[in-house]
């Protein structure tokens, strides 16, 4: 039977060796396509690098979080449980009482950190956004202190006794000197802010100068500060309050406290936030713009390299630490300035130091990134409370997004692998290695 189609004339490319042949290209060859035939259309060349950014990756990391949260959520209902008890039966009242359980927990959140509609004035509605933005201010503060030395390659996980010692620091130097207002509050915050910074530093030094790990030293510090601030609460006549017995240092006083930003109907949101936004500018000012900022990158992405172009990586490390501590010290002052004015001890610093790795994380150790994932870590628990005091679901559901939303992000070839997202440039030549290598085990 003859392979031409009938009604054709003989082929006239038979017979001919490849190389005669005329060359074949288009978008199924991997060739450029021949003139005439329009090139991939520009809008999918930017459709495809967007899903391979960092920011959709970030996004849906969040989502996957929410989801399993609500899993969570649906798991621990009593009334989902009860209706699950007889699923064949009915099988509807199951999903509704899902549907109750996940709709009214997410719904309870949004009521106590974004708007409240069940309010009765526009005050009351926004308070919530107001309890979410006075809770995001420290962790901004230390997230940024910990996304700092993230852009200088170290590991800085001693927020926590940078805000003990700040707070010290400041109680000591700063809360017996009743100056007016104008100078006793702005003299207290840079107690605070010098004292984080020079515990900051001293890791910064000791890496410099013994090559140290920054995290073992800084969990060392972490230990060193609690139990030294403990000490310092319960003994008469360093911090523990005058004429009392109980380990807790004195009050704040009222001149050195951050006033309320939209006034007393609002006390969560003081003048605290505006400080946090001025540091987030400096920060991205100073790491993104400064040439300070450029040494202190160019030791993060590889301090062999900037060791030979005459970077002293010895002082970025010194000056990243410094930068670190006094922004954790920042957010100590937040707490016994703003939220905690009642007197301290050594659990000030409220998880904000560990919490500030997190927020960090998500915020792609950026200034502007760590902003934004503060704001959503201080909506996360200003819900949280709404959540168990309306639908009885437990705070620790809230932590457990969290931490979800921290390991989704640390496996983005996790997240494209859910949604068949493209893999990036970077992922592609890794598997080509990869394949590479096993080639050349087997041969």
């Amino acid at each position: 039977m003859s392979d031409q189609t009938p009604g054709a004339g003989p082929d006239p490319l038979k017979g001919l060796p490849p190389e005669q042949l005329p060359p074949v290209s288009g978008p199924l060859t991997g060739s450029p396509s021949p003139a005439g035939i329009p090139a991939a259309p520009r809008q999918n060349v930017f459709i495809k690098d967007l899903l391979r950014s960092s920011w959709v990756t970030t996004i849906l990391a969040i989502v996957v979080a929410m989801i399993v949260g609500g899993i969570l959520m649906a798991i621990t209902d009593e009334e989902v449980q009860e209706a699950a008890g007889y699923f064949f039966a009915r099988p509807g009242d199951t999903f509704i009482a899902i549907w109750n359980s996940v709709y009214g927990g997410y719904e309870a959140m949004f009521r106590g950190a974004i708007f409240n509609p069940r309010a009765n004035d526009f005050a009351t509605q926004i308070r919530p956004l107001t309890n979410t933005l006075g809770f995001a201010a420290p962790l901004i503060a230390a997230g940024l202190g910990v996304a700092l030395a993230f852009r200088v390659g170290l590991f800085n996980i001693g927020g926590r006794g940078q805000i003990l010692i700040a707070c010290a620091v400041a109680g000591l130097l700063t809360f017996n000197l009743n100056l007016p207002m104008f100078l006793q509050l702005p003299i207290t915050l840079a107690a605070g802010i010098a004292g984080g910074a020079i515990w900051g530093g001293i890791v910064g030094l000791l890496k410099a100068r013994t090559g140290a790990h920054e995290v073992i030293l800084t969990i060392m510090l972490n230990y060193v500060a609690f139990y030294l601030v403990t000490w310092m609460v319960r003994t008469p006549g360093i911090l523990q309050r005058p004429a009392g017995d109980q380990p807790i240092s004195a009050a704040t006083p009222a001149n050195a406290q951050f006033p309320d930003l939209l006034g007393p109907r609002f006390p969560l949101l003081d003048w605290g936030f505006l400080i946090v936004i001025g540091a987030t500018v400096f920060v991205w000012w100073l790491v993104e713009r400064s040439s300070l900022g450029f040494r202190l990158r160019a030791v993060g992405e590889n301090p062999h390299a900037a060791r030979a172009a005459g970077i002293s990586v010895q002082r970025m490390y010194i000056y990243a630490m410094l930068f670190a501590g006094g922004l954790a010290g920042l957010a100590g002052m937040n707490q016994i300035q703003g939220a905690v004015t009642t007197g301290f001890d050594g659990l000030i610093d409220a998880g904000i130091g560990f919490d500030a790795i997190t927020v960090a994380l998500l915020g792609r150790s950026r200034a502007w990134g760590v902003f934004a994932a503060g704001i959503l870590f201080g909506a996360l628990k200003a819900g949280s409370f709404t959540m168990q005091a309306s639908q009885d679901i437990p705070v620790d559901i809230v932590l457990v997004v969290q931490s979800l939303i921290v390991l989704f992000i640390a496996a983005p070839p996790l997240i494209r692998a859910i949604f068949f997202l493209p893999k990036t440039d970077a992922e592609k030549a890794a598997k080509a290695r990869a394949k590479a290598a096993k080639k050349a085990v087997a041969a």
